[in-house]
């Protein structure tokens, strides 16, 4: 093989400009691949570690999935059995036995539970009405289940436990009330209760829905104004293995029948756009690769062309085709691994570069975060060097089938 490898980096030689604008090429396709993945990958997990940190990692609701089936459909399994005009009872909501329940699920290894009571609330400040969904919560509980503690702006979560009377909310909600810290707000629930209640704590996840449309207050409070005491309609499921979350709700409705949904089926939407995302991005910055390798075709075809004569002179005294096929194939993978190292240094320096610019919208000091991971140096890598080697194959065996005769005799 060292004939060819020689023969190979002598055309290179030949024809500098050229196999440095195939090489530039080749390494803007990587450096783009790379920061351009990397930045969507970077933001993907930013956004879906706000999505797991800020939520439970599974959360059992007082529903079931299926209704339970009918008296007359039990009592023959088997038979052609239609059953109308059912009137469903009203059945009294919330989750029976939830103490039970919490018991049994802190007892399981890398599991944290906390009670929870979810009911719609109306804000009500300078005569105008926000309605939210207000979440009662034990706050020592709920800070082992969410990092809600670790997004608070102002205040604290922990002033729930000390003020009755306290409540949590976003900031973004509380700048579009003309709330802060310490001032009183109104509220009014479906139940009929009214009272008033003072702003303990301010939180800001990035997450417009949690900011703008929830608000924490104690799960007794919320019990006496939504009129359910000791109802638990919620438990907020936290574990040390994120992997187990899918596991552990099959579990827990297989045990009590109450739904349980893990963060996977919470936020199936966002993980789908997710999905969507990749496919764009790399299919767009996967075909800038592909355009490069026509740069390295381009080439080789002309090499081809113009080293007609010489090729057939090898052919005529004993070179064989595959090693005529080598010639060529090493020219493109000399052109594009010297473009996939430029390209990864290239890619390397445009992720630091990106990292220092502010993220938009959010926080001050915070900046944008590119993923850097071998998987994204490998990948460009690897599509870099086989749109390459398609690239260089073509035109080499055009070259392999020239007949020699023919080339000499025309050329005499």
């Amino acid at each position: 093989m060292m004939l060819p490898l020689s023969i190979a980096l002598a055309h290179l030689r030949s024809r500098r400009r050229q196999t440095m604008v195939s090489v530039l090429g080749v390494a803007l396709g990587v450096s783009v691949f790379i920061a351009m993945t990397g930045l969507m990958a970077g933001f993907q997990n930013f956004f879906r570690g706000q999505l797991i940190d800020s939520n439970p990692h599974v959360v059992v609701t007082d529903e079931v999935r299926r209704p339970a089936p009918q008296p007359l459909v039990l009592l023959h399994p088997q038979a052609a059995v239609e059953v109308t005009r059912i009137l469903p009872r009203d059945p009294v909501r919330g989750i029976a036995n939830a103490s039970a329940i919490l018991d049994a699920l802190s007892a399981m290894p890398g599991v944290a539970a906390a009670p929870t009571l979810r009911g719609q609330m109306l804000l009500r400040r300078a005569g105008r009405d926000y309605a939210v969904s207000a979440i009662g919560i034990d706050p020592v509980l709920e800070m082992r289940v969410t990092a809600l503690a670790k997004d608070m702006k102002q205040g604290s979560l922990e002033a729930l436990g000390t003020r009755p009377d306290g409540v949590v909310m976003g900031l973004p909600l509380a700048e579009k009330m003309g709330a802060g810290l310490g001032d009183t707000i109104s509220v009014a629930t479906a139940a009929g209760g009214e009272s008033v209640l003072r702003v303990v704590g301010l939180f800001r996840t990035g997450l417009e829905q949690q900011d703008l449309g929830q608000v924490y207050v104690s799960l007794n409070r919320q019990q006496s104004m939504q009129a359910r005491p000791r109802v638990v309609n919620e438990i907020h499921i936290r574990l040390a293995d994120l992997s187990r979350s899918i596991p552990i709700a099959e579990l827990i409705e297989g045990r009590w029948g109450y739904k349980a949904a893990p963060w996977e089926e919470t936020f199936a939407r966002v993980l789908e756009v997710f999905l969507l995302q990749n496919l764009i991005i790399y299919g767009t910055t996967g075909s800038i690769l592909l355009v490069a390798g026509f740069g390295i075709f381009n080439i080789i075809s002309t090499v081809v062309t113009e080293k007609a004569r010489d090729i057939a002179i090898m052919r005529s005294v004993g070179m064989p085709r595959g090693s005529v096929v080598a010639t060529f194939i090493m020219e493109g993978l000399a052109v594009g691994a010297m473009g996939v190292a430029a390209g990864w240094l290239m890619g390397w320096g445009a992720a630091s570069l990106i990292e220092t610019f502010p993220a938009p919208g959010a926080d001050p000091g915070m900046t944008l975060t590119v993923a850097q991971t071998p998987f994204s140096y490998g990948l460009a890598g690897a599509i870099a060097m086989a749109s390459a080697v398609v690239a260089a194959w073509l035109p080499a065996r055009k070259a392999a089938r020239t007949d020699p005769l023919s080339i000499i005799r025309g050329a005499a």
